[in-house]
């Protein structure tokens, strides 16, 4: 078996970059190619394409040698009915057969799955399960940001579903309160919970607008009574969400990702509202930070080559 025959390809595909990276196994972080092109969204379709096709060929000249595959994550997901692209906020992609027009551009074999599900499968891999829960068989990976996205990963595998959206939590009905989501529907957890949403309720609550972190130092020196209420309001809606998760997947670790999984609290107080809400008299699960950074994507992209 040559060298090249345990080297995995992923490419991470970003709202603002697009990174590759080339692991030398299946085994290691070690990289033998990193680096990445801007996404350029705003110049179309075909744009991104022909980006996305320049990573490449910088990793074939770093390598020198051409893939039988290549994996690659995404923001949104591969409608496996129809082949067309959906749940994207790169809106530029939505409704485009990107595997496919791909796949013929760069002459390789494309693998796809979205950014939560490559931020769960790298961390199961590489990341914080297996450094610190080796024997977990059921991985849930939360992605709380400008967004709230889920992956599901059982087995070392990716568990993309018949529609293309399991995981995806952040589109579950949590609270009336939240309103009207982009997708349609009233209430989403993506609009209690992510970044933007806590923002939103802060401002409509005090008349000043101000970033998550500037309301994240204020909740925790106690000296504004709505910054207090936000992240309150925050422990309890991301228990409720999170208790909904665990009582139909019951997996063995949770890993929390994304600028709203920064916040320390949520770790001990949101955790303690899940209690409140899981179908059990006490919570056995654990709620982890995860172990690789801004790495996750781009290697859980690699490791969806694997047969």
């Amino acid at each position: 078996m040559s060298p090249s025959s345990k080297q995995l390809w992923g490419i991470d595909l970003g709202g603002t970059k697009i990174e590759g990276a080339i692991l030398e196994s299946p085994d290691s972080s070690k990289t033998l190619f990193r680096d990445r092109l801007p996404t350029e969204t705003h110049k179309g379709y075909e744009h991104v394409l022909n980006q996305i096709s320049s990573v490449v060929d910088m990793m074939k000249a770093a390598a020198g040698y051409t893939p039988e595959r290549i994996g690659i994550g995404t923001p949104g997901t591969m409608d496996p009915t129809t082949g067309l692209f959906k749940n994207s906020n790169s809106a530029v992609l939505n409704f485009k057969p990107l595997q496919a027009d791909l796949q013929k551009l760069i002459g390789v074999e494309v693998v796809s799955a979205n950014d939560a599900n490559c931020f769960a499968l790298a961390e199961t891999r590489l990341g914080v399960v297996r450094q610190n829960f080796p024997d977990a068989k059921v991985v849930f990976g939360v992605i709380m940001g400008t967004g709230a996205g889920g992956g599901v990963v059982v087995e070392g595998k990716v568990i993309q579903g018949k529609q293309g959206i399991a995981g995806e939590w952040g589109h579950n009905f949590l609270d009336e309160s939240g309103g009207k989501c982009y997708c349609g529907k009233i209430g989403c957890v993506e609009n209690i919970i992510a970044g933007p949403a806590l923002e939103k309720f802060y401002h409509e609550k005090s008349g000043t607008e101000k970033k998550l972190k500037e309301i994240v130092g204020l909740a925790k020196s106690g000296t504004d009574p709505v910054a207090v209420e936000t992240i309150g309001r925050l422990h309890k809606m991301f228990g409720k969400a999170i208790s909904v998760v665990i009582n139909i997947l019951d997996p063995d670790v949770i890993v929390i990702g994304g600028g709203v999984g920064n916040i320390d609290s949520l770790y001990t107080k949101g955790v303690e509202q899940i209690k409140d809400y899981v179908f059990n008299d006490r919570l056995d699960t654990p709620v982890v930070r995860p172990a690789l950074g801004d790495s996750a994507g781009v290697f859980g992209a690699a490791f969806l080559v694997e047969k």
